[in-house]
């Protein structure tokens, strides 16, 4: 697929998917990040007298009352103050008189999601739906980047019907991640934090492949403790992969690096304790020896990917180690990028975003993306 610049676009009626799924909560957009970052790509397009037809989800659409409570027009009317000009919002997604799009410059259709609601015609990628949505422009762009894992109609069908490109955004995170995709400078470290091995499994296979190191935290930790034979009380774990990570870690146990103490709390008592001492309670975040072993690894390392976070750092009794973690990457003279929304959301939390050369906010794209080296909604 070709780059926008790449692609005759003046005065033509353009398709624009975006990814504008932002967090709503009593009738207000909490952040308007992924707005923003959609306004290069817009602008590029309004500087080249085309007329826009944007196309987003917003959640997920499962009953009639996701439909009341996921439709796009707030986010219309934040796009308009952003851009300093009326965007059209158009309240259904069949049916669109041309003549809205010819009076108008931009135009937001509604929830391309409502469309799941009839056999999941969106999401699974029906091409009838498709054609219809192409058939109301003439060229197609794609900046949809958190939506790049997904053959969906309003991106990979579209794609089927007209000449297609990709935007500013999606240039933007190929780039930003080619250091952990193409010609990795070793060593290359990886820190795979988070709740659970569940959702993650493919990915910790795909960089164990890659790495050099991968340094373990979170409740995923547990799972790796628990697999190495420790006892972690009553700890969040993911029970259906111990047998799973357990070959990893017979397969892979000279990249492998497992926490040697950890912060527990135990009937309200928190405190620090070496692995081997573990009984009871529950393990929230990783001890300063862990961090020192890791703290050595990471002065060693060329290039480091970061995704999720060492403990539950929401809590001020277990941030202290993802806190660190940040402060000894802010130190470190290497490549180091952040992946997935729980790595950048506590990175942005705790104000560690200088430390970093790249933050990627594709969540399960980004994942997929720096497991298998292609944007799937890209594929024939």
């Amino acid at each position: 697929m070709k780059f926008i610049e790449d692609i005759n676009i003046d005065n033509k009626k353009v398709i624009l998917r975006l990814d504008l799924n932002v967090t709503i909560k009593d009738g207000k957009i909490l952040d308007n990040t992924k707005i923003v970052k959609s306004l290069k790509t817009i602008n590029y397009l309004l500087d080249h007298n085309c007329k826009i037809l944007i196309m987003s989800h917003l959640g997920k659409i499962k009953t009639i009352e996701d439909k009341l409570r996921n439709s796009l027009e707030i986010v219309s009317l934040e796009l308009s103050k952003l851009l300093g000009q009326n965007v059209c919002f158009i309240p259904e997604t069949r049916n669109i008189l041309p003549s809205i799009l010819d009076n108008h410059n931009i135009c937001l259709m509604e929830n391309t999601r409502f469309e799941d609601l009839d056999g999941k015609k969106e999401s699974g990628n029906d091409l009838e739906l498709a054609k219809y949505w192409a058939s109301l422009g003439e060229v197609f762009i794609n900046d949809a980047f958190g939506t790049t894992h997904r053959c969906h109609a309003s991106n990979n069908g579209i794609a089927k019907f007209l000449e297609s490109g990709y935007g500013y955004l999606i240039k933007e995170e190929i780039d930003g991640l080619s250091p952990i995709i193409n010609n990795i400078k070793r060593p290359f470290t990886v820190i795979m934090g988070g709740a659970k091995v569940d959702d993650k499994i493919q990915l910790i296979k795909s960089l164990l492949n890659e790495c050099d190191n991968l340094l373990v935290g979170g409740g995923i930790a547990n799972t790796f403790l628990k697999a190495a034979g420790y006892n972690i009380g009553s700890s969040l774990y993911s029970a259906d992969y111990v047998e799973e990570v357990k070959e990893l870690l017979n397969t892979y146990s000279s990249k492998i690096v497992l926490p040697v103490d950890i912060v527990v709390n135990n009937n309200e008592v928190v405190s620090t304790i070496s692995v081997k001492d573990m009984t009871d309670g529950s393990i929230y975040d990783l001890g300063n020896k862990t961090l020192q072993v890791y703290r050595d690894i990471l002065d060693e390392s060329e290039t480091v990917f970061v995704n999720g976070t060492l403990g539950l750092y929401e809590d001020p009794r277990y941030k202290a180690g993802t806190e660190e973690l940040f402060n000894i990457l802010r130190r470190c003279n290497n490549i180091k990028i952040a992946g997935g929304g729980d790595a950048v959301a506590s990175i942005n939390t705790l104000g560690y975003q200088d430390a970093f050369n790249y933050l990627s906010t594709g969540g399960g794209a980004t994942l997929e993306y720096i497991a298998n080296k292609k944007l799937k909604c890209f594929e024939e």
